[in-house]
């Protein structure tokens, strides 16, 4: 498969062409750093600090109140909540019990969030107080949910809690108080193996109706230690948890890289951009990885101009494409460049990474910037897409991964699972093509391709083109119908603050710069893009614009 790795002549010195993968678990790992250094600090939120002991204490007891709740091995806990200390202690404690977490984006409303509970029959649900009432209580009926746990983002703000002080809600019990009355109980040990499913991460249903991959415990030990290793992490740095934790981003590059490194994790509840440059400055972080929708929001808070990020040098974005324009700005704004990172849910986050301090290549021909080289245990390469093989260097065709951080397939979904994932290849969906030397160019999803007059448009192509505009902030391109064309290139843009420009404005700059195929028949501006919880554009929304 694959040989000789051209690639691996531009890893860093420190970092082997494979990293053992874990006879271990992630829960393991985390034990590890408790028993190591169990006062170093593990969790910074907000203003409040928590060392490792504090968060395997409060886990401990969070294991056994799911017990005496009787949740068993194998079951299902949802965790509803925002980035805050109680995530942490619910994934460990699920696992402490024995059990799978599944991160549920606390954006979902009713019919998403009970598909969801319903799909992975959880028995547990952690959520947020204020969405009791108005989202999940209507659906718990039709749930398999026995113990529904409510708490918020004050709980843990000043500390670990003696006890709560919000009144429950009807049918809920209080998250605090299980964890408080099972203080200084230890949970029976539980046989965890590599094998074990650590997570049920949803994708994020941009494409179709969300599919939860079966993160395994050696794969997230593994790629925490992959991230470690490449940016060369250690307990003196401080990951900024940028990313949402319900988010394979934020359970990697933050969780399990924390706990492969003994580094602390800053955590501040849903992403603000102001409230995430004063943590920066507060907590001196040093290593993230965001998308690049929240680079560009710090990049436009006045903020960012009077608060000291310069801690911040590992800074890395990945999960939606990365214009050079961006990169251009945020450097000339900060001094640091932003390197680029690929991955996905099913390969448990990076498969592909920029090396620290090296510039990513653009490619000379979509102008697109390049997201990385194959990561450490990982075989990439590019395969025709009608047929499934390998295609020569500089061909453009769909990325296809092989590796053990590859998901053996989605719960209870057969036939999806054995449609992406073949032989232990994951067939991405993305299309991209790979140089002589290994890096990796995304060019666009398969599903994304524009067909007008039988000539091929990739929307990233034409999407970096309208970055590089100064009064544009955000842009998204598809295909539209088009009884003449098949399709015709539309294209939508919001602009940045006090920006004014046209539709005719944005047309004739395309037009300067790209194949007139290619350029935008029609610019529409909005306020604002539809976007996941996660930071990707969702196009299936734009479609619905003027319907």
């Amino acid at each position: 498969m694959i040989e000789p790795r051209p690639w691996l002549a531009l890893y860093p010195s420190n970092v082997p062409d494979a990293l053992p993968v874990p006879n271990t678990n992630a829960l393991a790992q985390f034990a590890s750093q408790a028993s190591e250094r169990p006062e170093s600090p593990c969790i910074q939120y907000l203003g409040s600090e928590f060392s490792f002991a504090e968060i395997d204490s409060e886990s401990d007891s969070f294991a056994c109140g799911l017990a005496h709740s009787g949740f068993g091995v194998g079951d299902r806990c949802g965790l509803y909540i925002q980035n805050i200390p109680q995530f942490l202690i619910a994934v460990l404690g699920t696992w402490k019990a024995g059990g799978i977490a599944v991160p549920i984006s606390p954006m979902l409303r009713q019919r998403e969030l009970a598909f969801e509970l319903e799909d992975s029959a959880c028995r547990v649900l952690v959520c947020d107080s204020d969405l009791y009432d108005e989202v999940v209580r209507p659906v718990l009926a039709s749930s398999s949910v026995i113990v529904t746990l409510v708490t918020n983002g004050h709980d843990y703000e000043f500390g670990i809690p003696s006890r709560s002080e919000e009144p429950l809600p009807a049918g809920a019990h209080s998250f605090i108080a299980l964890v408080r009355s099972h203080d200084g109980s230890r949970p029976a040990p539980v046989d965890i193996t590599p094998e074990s499913v650590a997570y049920l991460v949803y994708t994020s249903g941009t494409t179709g109706p969300p599919k939860a991959a079966m993160c395994l415990h050696g794969a997230v030990a593994l790629q925490g230690r992959v991230l470690g290793t490449w940016m060369n992490l250690g307990p003196q740095d401080t990951i900024l948890c940028g990313a949402p934790l319900f988010h394979v981003t934020g359970l990697i590059a933050g969780v399990a890289t924390s706990h492969a490194v003994g580094a602390p994790m800053v955590l501040f509840g849903r992403f603000d951009a102001g409230r995430c440059l004063e943590m920066i400055e507060r907590w001196h972080a040093s290593f993230t990885v965001m998308a690049i929708t929240a680079f560009i929001a710090l990049l436009n808070h006045p903020d960012v101009h009077f608060r000291d990020i310069s801690s911040l040098q590992k800074a890395y974005s990945g999960g939606a494409p990365i214009s050079a324009a961006t990169v251009s700005a945020w450097r000339r704004t900060t001094g640091v460049t932003i390197h680029g990172i690929y991955g996905l849910t099913e390969t448990t986050s990076p498969s592909h990474a920029v090396p620290f301090g090296v510039d990513a290549p653009i490619d000379p021909v979509s102008g697109t910037l390049a997201v990385g080289v194959p990561l450490p245990n990982v075989y990439s390469w590019v395969s025709d897409i009608d047929t499934g093989h390998a295609l020569e260097p500089g061909q453009v065709g769909e990325i296809a991964i092989r590796g053990p951080m590859v998901v053996p397939g989605y719960w209870n979904q057969p036939e999806a699972s054995a449609a992406t994932i073949v032989n232990g290849v994951l067939f991405t969906g993305d299309i991209g093509k790979q140089d002589v030397t290994g890096w990796l160019f995304v060019i666009d999803r398969k599903k994304d391709q524009i067909n007008a007059s039988g000539y091929k448009v990739w929307p990233r192509e034409v999407e970096d083109v309208l970055y590089e505009h100064s009064g544009v902030r955000e842009a998204a391109v598809l295909g539209v119908a088009d009884a003449y064309r098949g399709e015709t290139v539309v294209a939508y843009i919001s602009l940045r603050q006090d920006a004014i420009v046209s539709p005719d404005e944005i047309v004739k700059f395309c037009r300067d710069r790209l194949a007139s195929y290619k350029c935008p028949r029609e610019v529409k501006i909005l306020s604002e893009l539809p976007k996941t919880p996660t930071g990707k554009i969702l196009k299936r929304k734009l479609r619905a614009v003027d319907d």
